[in-house]
């Protein structure tokens, strides 16, 4: 059984989501601020969790925030409609997907359902490869990736699309291509989604300027793995 942690201050939207979740057979624990939360990942060690971005004490974001120094547990954030700028923050720190209220239960399910099966599906590739690059190493089998000074945490979407990307490199992807291969063909984001996690690796990877790899942006079409030397 999958467990799911529902934050939100609000009773009622914790309680229409517990109805729909348990009938999908999910153990569902329930959190009503962010250091509530906090503590139940702690505790309770969710398979995913369900973040309002407007909660008590702490913040969504930073709940988000903190929840990502130390797990990578796939995070959906709550965000209303006019919370823009909130809702590519919480993408930036570390949120995999975003649903804005007021919301179908049936679409959070399939929103949750699509992240998990993602996730979990690339766990299970058994095509274990190493790729290698000049102080780069991107390791499938452990889902790790090294530069020539660090190993980088990266979440389990920004693995897989870095990892997608460094598999054939120079070939171009559109957002929406990196979209329906990351996220899957039930995704219901749009395209900021990848810009965001593009941000995100690049940030990690510190990539400098005289680098025989990067990950360029092409405009008007999407990204590519650009490889300039090899081993």
């Amino acid at each position: 059984m999958h467990s799911i942690l529902i934050a939100d201050d609000e009773m009622n939207i914790r309680e229409i989501l517990r109805v729909y979740f348990q009938k999908e057979d999910f153990n569902v624990i329930e959190a009503e601020d962010g250091q509530q939360a906090l503590t139940k990942v702690e505790k309770e060690k969710p398979d995913i969790i369900i973040l309002d971005i407007m909660m008590p004490v702490v913040d969504g974001i930073t709940a988000c925030e903190k929840i990502r120094e130390k797990y990578d547990t796939p995070i959906i954030m709550l965000t209303a409609k006019d919370e823009d700028d909130d809702r590519i923050l919480g993408l930036e720190k570390g949120a995999d997907d975003y649903i804005t209220k007021p919301f179908n239960p049936r679409e959070v399910v399939a929103r949750v359902k699509a992240v998990m099966r993602r996730s979990g599906g690339f766990l299970k590739w058994n095509d274990n490869r190493k790729l290698t690059f000049p102080g780069l190493t991107i390791d499938r089998e452990r889902m790790e990736v090294k530069t020539a000074e660090k190993t980088v945490n990266f979440t389990t979407k920004e693995f897989e699309l870095l990892y997608f990307l460094a598999s054939a490199p120079g070939k171009v992807y559109s957002r929406n291509q990196l979209l329906e291969a990351i996220w899957g063909y039930t995704y219901f984001g749009d395209t900021r989604t990848v810009d965001t996690h593009i941000k995100r690796i690049r940030q990690k990877l510190a990539i400098p300027k005289d680098s025989p790899w990067d990950v360029e942006t092409v405009w008007g079409v999407g990204y590519k793995f650009e490889v300039k030397s090899r081993l």
